[in-house]
């Protein structure tokens, strides 16, 4: 049975490997970060050592708010103070209790959490490099397997009971707790899921090598409905998620990709895929970005040309002025069309940019133009899960890239189109 590409439930599925090789650590600025981030989150005390009087009329939210972004502030501040003491790196449990701090103190908030609060939120869960922490863990655990030789087990058998009654947090359970914290942070009913806080999701799962809620939160992106308050009570409002709007920038789109590729993932690679270039809302906004002013153009050349025939049709005397601009604006406007005809044929059927993934004969112009980014993306996790060496192109077997081939034919496309392989054409 062949696979399905993207399950809503996929977004709760245990998470697999972990890829942490593109951020660069900051070990400095972990326990302020922490200790900032935590404490207003998850503390009635703000982290100023004055405190200024709460006025009548501001509202136990909106003060908490404030207390949030003053604390969010003052923490780089306070960082670079200390950026030239050396700092401990803190433990695993260290950062696995800050993450809970910060998630029930984000979700214990009453109103709507604003765009700020919700980056800072994000950006407080990311702040340790879990990298970095798991290496020294490993070396601390190398030298504590140096000392435990025969000798000292056997001189010592009530410290090694002791250690062995101790749970120890693995590296990965960080990583999976970090990645479950952003995830309940954005999925927050009261959350709006901003660009901004789309890409800096998108980072942060693509730091940890976490891919597989990407999809479910890029459907989210555009679907989710919208809170409003409404006399202290917060109500939602369902929103179109086709609207041009609601696409997926382009970066982000290919930021999530290359994390489902790197972490092997091709369920997350074609969920991704799904949720932004195959999106109707990612369409709409391409046909208005890029076709509506050649359009325009399109549409205002007959009567430009128009003009320019009536100019032309001045200057000589052969013929009188309404045959003679007849005369001139069928020959401009033909040439001017087969011109513009010949040139669009050239772009749209260019296939230089393609690899594997190709377009079916016959597909129409409009779709290859419409449909390239996907096409491009489908290239691209052909390329990331078949084989590397170009002259085994075509020869990849088991049910997974059986199953990518047959979707990739239903878009009209062709996964290693015979006549386009080297040495065939």
């Amino acid at each position: 049975m062949l696979r399905r590409p993207y399950q809503a439930g996929s977004a709760l599925r245990s998470f697999v490997t972990l890829h942490t090789a593109r951020h660069v650590s900051r070990p400095y600025l972990a326990n302020t970060t922490w200790t900032i981030a935590t404490r207003s989150l998850a503390t009635s005390q703000p982290c100023l050592k004055s405190k200024r009087p709460q006025s009548p009329q501001t509202s136990p939210n909106a003060t908490r708010h404030d207390r949030f972004t003053r604390a969010a502030k003052s923490s780089s501040s306070s960082s670079s103070n200390s950026s030239s003491d050396e700092v401990k790196v803190p433990d695993l449990a260290e950062i696995t209790a800050a993450v809970d701090r910060i998630t029930k103190g984000f979700m214990a908030y009453g109103g709507i959490p604003s765009e700020h609060m919700t980056l800072t939120a994000l950006q407080a869960c990311a702040q340790t490099d879990v990298r970095q922490v798991a290496d020294s863990q490993e070396r601390q655990s190398k030298v504590a397997a140096a000392e435990d030789r025969p000798t000292s087990q056997l001189l010592g058998l009530d410290g090694g009971a002791s250690k062995a009654g101790r749970s120890v947090i693995r590296p990965e359970d960080v990583v999976d707790k970090v990645s479950e914290a952003a995830y309940a942070i954005v999925t927050h009913p009261a959350v709006v899921i901003t660009p901004k806080v789309l890409e800096e999701y998108v980072r942060l799962q693509s730091r940890l090598g976490r891919p597989q809620t990407l999809p479910h939160v890029l459907d989210l992106y555009a679907s989710k409905p919208k809170p409003k308050e409404l006399a202290g009570a917060i109500t939602y409002v369902e929103v179109n998620p086709n609207k041009a709007e609601k696409a997926v920038n382009s970066a982000v789109a290919d930021a999530a990709l290359d994390a489902a590729i790197e972490a092997k993932d091709m369920d997350a690679a074609i969920g991704v895929l799904e949720n932004t270039y195959s999106s109707k809302a990612f369409l709409r906004s391409k046909l208005i970005k890029k076709a509506l002013l050649p359009a325009t153009v399109v549409t205002a050349t007959p009567v430009a040309l128009y003009v320019i025939a009536t100019e032309l049709a001045k200057i000589q005397n052969s013929w009188d002025p309404a045959t003679a601009t007849n005369i001139a604006f069928v020959g401009v406007l033909c040439y001017v069309g087969f011109t513009a005809s010949i040139g669009m044929v050239a772009a749209f059927t260019q296939n230089d940019q393609m690899k594997r993934v190709t377009w079916a004969i016959g597909t129409p112009l409009r779709h290859r133009w419409l449909y390239e980014e996907e096409r491009a993306a489908l290239d691209k996790i052909a390329c990331a899960f078949g084989f590397s060496e170009e002259y085994r192109y075509g020869e990849e077997e088991g049910e997974e890239f059986l199953w990518l081939r047959e979707y990739i034919l239903r878009k009209s496309m062709i996964l290693d189109a015979v006549d386009l392989m080297p040495g065939m054409n």
